[in-house]
């Protein structure tokens, strides 16, 4: 295998490298300078700086946006809004108001900066690499260490280098670049890599197209996604009132990567993602035809003002289908000024679209859920089964031109065709070049004087974290559930509208975990604990387990009903680091095969575990099925560090140990 050498990515990594080893599948610490904190997995991570007892966070900047839970309709959310402002003056951070912004774009706006890194409780984090930032979505307990000054471990990546060449035709954009990676490597072609983007073809693309890329390359399980800091950056930043941040980074001119892919951006042709994968991308004209019941454009997979112009340009002077509702998402408040500005916003609203509040809101189920059955184009990053919040739904991923068109023509249409059909030129959009800049929405952090003053306002539908006990020598329990491949974080606690408002509720929202695969593992998990028993049981999994979103609910709500290890083919490196960090062991089959030979029901025994997972010792175990009488070997990729993290119950209970250890050396 080539070893990397001359690369952006490995610049970044070595400017913040603190400890490890810079070897691909080494653990390697990273100094963090930035994070973004979202309201779906904020709470939690202000809980467990309050878990942690830190006085005020140690980065450079920390925001906590309010972008997902916008939805009021009852106390819940405001509840939780609440208490995350009191939470960020009370540890130093930037508070986004309700209605500012989604996380991603907003962050790239107000506080993106060449050359920095970035963690992020949210799997989209990675879109900032379109400034050429290290920007790594992750857990919401490491996005909280690293706040506490602490470093970010992740396993040292390859780093695959994508060259672009040519021009993208007209009406191809950047949605459908990053699809046809989708299209050629599927959902898990780039975990435990870094994609590289480089080569000619990235001068005609913008800082915002670039997010578009970077954004879905975690649908790819990629660790994150790089661009250099160019002219396209630099132009972004002027228009932000931010040039001063930029600082030009690039690979070298002989840079060697792991591996390499090329796209020629000319080749490409509109691309549309089936129900139920981003992975599965065909060409729009394969699937022409198909009814529409719902477009939508926003969300931060697709969040730049182009992109909303765009398809304003299109349905100017038209209606949609009455079949068909046109929803718009604004992404930012500054985008939304500056598409009323333009006139845009007229255009969209004369030729029949909604326009929702500045919010993620679809994307993650918190309403436009689409009638089951019917068919919702969307350009946004995911469509994983009842990510909607309708369980039945088809949903589609596709480019701002595609989701306009087709809401015109109330059928899935490949652009190009429309507009031979119709004489239509491609839209030249002329788009300001200074952005409406609004820091009103945004609260700086207080002084630490004051700061320290400032009480935490708890709702009471906001928990305090589980007691979360050691692992036992020995684990034995039913297996609950069996699952097949690439099950999601969605799958495993859900969101949307039933499920998020009870975020901060971790004993409420158990009751919705994995009902998504088995509406009954709740009440199976209860009776099992009130059996007499510990509760503790096993899940058994496919290939990448625990694809999708950051959230590491889908970690301690499973824990909280006594989940003590998955035994899976393979893990997403997010929900992998999130199990661990909750005291649940991620096992995988070293044969397979072994998948096939566990049925649910069957009851499994792990022996030995504190000396199997002491520091040095090998990283295989023997598990027995003693319903069949049946051993296979499991192994794990547990570091040192981690292995004492699951043998004390958790991240949180293992930094108690050493501060007790420490107290007790004194």
């Amino acid at each position: 295998m080539t070893r990397s050498h001359g690369t952006l990515a490995h610049r970044l990594i070595a400017d913040h490298l603190v400890d490890g080893r810079m070897e691909p599948a080494c653990e390697i610490g990273l100094r963090i300078d930035q994070t973004l904190t979202q309201d779906a997995t904020g709470t939690l991570v202000m809980q467990e700086l309050d878990a942690l007892g830190l006085d005020r966070v140690r980065t450079e900047v920390s925001v906590q946006y309010v972008d997902h839970n916008l939805l009021q309709a009852d106390e819940r959310n405001a509840e939780d809004h609440a208490f995350l402002r009191s939470a960020c003056r009370r540890f130093g951070l930037w508070y986004s108001k309700p209605g500012n912004g989604v996380s991603h774009p907003t962050h790239m706006q107000r506080f993106g900066v060449p050359g920095r890194s970035l963690a992020g409780s949210d799997s989209h984090t990675c879109a900032a690499g379109s400034l050429g930032m290290l920007a790594l979505g992750t857990g919401g307990l490491e996005v909280a260490l690293a706040m506490a000054g602490r470093p970010l471990y992740v396993t040292m990546p390859e780093i695959w280098g994508i060259r672009l060449t040519g021009r993208l035709p007209e009406w191809v954009s950047a949605k459908d670049v990053v699809l046809e990676m989708l299209r050629r490597h599927g959902v898990k072609g780039a975990v435990n890599r870094i994609l590289e983007y480089h080569g000619p073809g990235l001068a005609h693309l913008s800082a915002m197209d670039r997010h578009v890329i970077a954004n879905m390359g975690a649908e790819l399980g990629a660790t994150t996604s790089v661009f250099p800091a160019d002219t396209a950056v630099r132009d972004f930043l002027r228009a932000e009132e931010r040039e001063a941040d930029f600082r030009e980074l690039a690979a070298e001119p002989d840079a060697v990567y792991d591996l390499t892919d090329e796209i020629d951006l000319a080749t490409l042709e509109p691309l549309i993602a089936r129900p139920t994968s981003p992975g599965n991308v065909v060409p729009v004209r394969e699937v022409a035809g198909e009814p529409v019941g719902q477009a939508v454009i926003g969300s931060s997979a697709n969040p730049g003002l182009r992109d909303f112009a765009v398809a304003a340009a299109v349905v100017a002077g038209r209606q949609t289908d009455p079949a068909v509702s046109f929803d718009i998402n604004p992404t930012s408040r500054e985008i939304l000024a500056d598409l009323t500005k333009s006139g845009s916003t007229f255009e969209l609203i004369a030729a029949g679209a909604r326009i929702h509040q500045t919010g993620c809101l679809g994307c993650i189920g918190m309403g436009q859920a689409p009638a089951p059955g019917r068919n919702s184009l969307r350009t946004f990053p995911r469509n994983f089964p009842g990510r909607s919040g309708t369980e039945q739904d088809a949903v589609w991923l596709c480019s701002p031109e595609t989701a306009a068109v087709s809401a015109l023509t109330g059928e899935i249409t490949d652009p190009r065709d429309w507009a031979a059909e119709e004489g239509v030129r491609y839209p030249r959009l002329r788009l300001a070049e200074h952005a409406t800049v609004n820091r009103a929405m945004l609260e700086p952090p207080l002084p630490p004087g004051q700061a320290a003053r400032v009480e935490l306002e708890r709702g009471p539908n906001i928990s305090v974290l589980p007691d979360l006990d050691p692992m036992p020598d020995a684990l034995e329990g039913p297996v609950l559930l069996k699952c097949g491949d690439n099950v999601s974080t969605d799958e495993i606690s859900p969101a949307g509208a039933k499920a998020l408002p009870y975020r901060s509720n971790i004993p409420k929202l158990a009751e919705f975990t994995f009902t998504r695969i088995d509406p009954d593992y709740p009440r199976h998990a209860a009776e099992l604990a009130g059996d007499g028993g510990s509760g503790g049981h096993f899940v058994v999994g496919g290939e990448n387990y625990g694809q999708g979103s950051s959230r590491e609910h889908a970690a301690i709500t499973p824990r909280h009903l006594g989940l003590r290890a998955v035994v899976a083919k393979s893990y997403a490196r997010i929900h992998w680091q999130n199990l661990t960090n909750f005291g649940i062991l991620p096992l995988e089959f070293d044969d397979p095969d072994d998948h096939h030979r566990i049925d649910a029901g069957d009851r499994l025994r792990l022996d030995g575990l504190h000396a199997a997972l002491a520091p040095g010792a090998e990283p295989f175990l023997r598990l027995r099925n003693t319903t069949k009488d049946e051993i296979y070997q499991v192994r794990h990729r547990l570091s040192d560090g981690r292995r004492r993290t699951v043998l004390a119950g958790g991240t949180i209970a293992a930094l108690a140990g050493e501060e007790q250890h420490h107290l007790t050396d004194r």
